[in-house]
């Protein structure tokens, strides 16, 4: 059997095992895998690139063989249907804000068996870590060395992660929150994943090539959370 056949009977196993998860007392049981964004305050915003998750959930299918609800669903972190979902999309630019409220959900949704990836399409930065902090005050931000196993799941990434947009004409980043063993938050910053899985023809310049790059690497990120 080869690695990547071996890749998806492990993920079809995960994603069984998901079909039945309850990650609380009042969780929804699911049988198809949907990456909801996340609706948040502050002013910045949460909706943009609306076909960027119904595209990966698509890829997802074709590729990995996952059962997906290829939808572009958003929810606010005081959304009872909120724990229903093993993985949350946040993207935007700017200004990003918490409600203690939301803070105390997150952290259980997350402490919980969630998995949180944040999208940076510019100007995130210092807000997402000031939320990230209420969230886990004695943790930091790992910066993911290029050999970690997310860039060599499905696709391999020798150089860690791919730079789709230009921001800033910083190196794209990949840190992720560790804990008790378990990567619950990851933030991808200077690449805009997000931007390159929408439609051709959205982004000008995102040639056939980058495009493809976004999707692997998404893909990649899927896969490591069905599987850690």
């Amino acid at each position: 059997m080869t690695r990547f056949n071996r890749l998806l009977t492990a993920l079809a196993v995960a994603s069984a095992l998901l079909t039945g998860l309850t990650m609380s007392a009042s969780a929804a049981e699911f049988d198809r895998t949907i990456i909801p964004r996340v609706k948040y305050g502050g002013g910045g915003d949460w909706y943009v690139g609306p076909t960027s998750m119904p595209n990966l959930l698509k890829q997802a299918s074709e590729r990995l063989r996952l059962p997906t609800q290829n939808e572009n669903i958003a929810v606010s972190l005081s959304d009872p249907e909120l724990f229903r979902y093993p993985m949350l999309f946040l993207t935007g630019h700017g200004q990003i804000r918490f409600s203690d409220y939301e803070v105390n959900i997150l952290l259980n949704y997350l402490d919980n068996g969630g998995f949180l990836w944040v999208n940076d399409s510019y100007g995130i930065d210092r807000f997402i870590r000031r939320e990230v902090r209420k969230l886990y005050p004695d943790r930091e931000f790992e910066l993911l060395p290029a050999d970690h196993a997310i860039f060599n799941m499905v696709y391999e990434f020798k150089e860690g992660l791919p730079k789709i947009h230009e921001h800033d004409g910083k190196p794209p980043a990949a840190y992720a929150l560790f804990d008790k063993g378990r990567m619950k938050i990851l933030y991808t910053f200077e690449s805009d994943i997000g931007d390159g899985l929408e439609d051709a023809g959205v982004h000008q310049i995102d040639t056939p090539e980058i495009r493809e790059k976004a999707m692997q690497m998404a893909l990649n990120l899927l896969a490591y959370v069905m599987m850690q």
